[in-house]
């Protein structure tokens, strides 16, 4: 079960995204079901096709069990199977 603090630690592949903020302007609003994930990109699979997003410089809303979730791209910044123990220190910090 997802909520605001542990999003960070959880497998985002198969949930809906959007991306909130970038310093990027073009990758604003895009949204979709993430497909992909890599260290330092998520992939977003939009009706126009798949769009690789920057993490660090984007904020992304989840949507997951019909909550929205707001992530900055710098706490999930890492590769998927080492995302549990390095955003330990961005989930202490994340408020319930």
């Amino acid at each position: 079960m997802y909520d605001n603090r542990n999003i960070v630690l959880h497998e985002l592949i198969g949930l809906r995204a959007r991306v909130a903020d970038s310093r990027d302007r073009s990758q604003r609003g895009i949204s979709g079901v993430v497909v992909d994930e890599t260290k330092n990109t998520l992939v977003i699979a939009t009706k126009q096709g798949e769009r690789r997003i920057s993490k660090r410089i984007s904020t992304f809303k989840f949507i997951a069990d019909k909550k929205v979730f707001t992530v900055h791209g710098n706490e999930i910044a890492f590769r998927p199977y080492e995302r549990i123990e390095k955003s330990m220190k961005y989930y202490r910090k994340r408020h319930l």
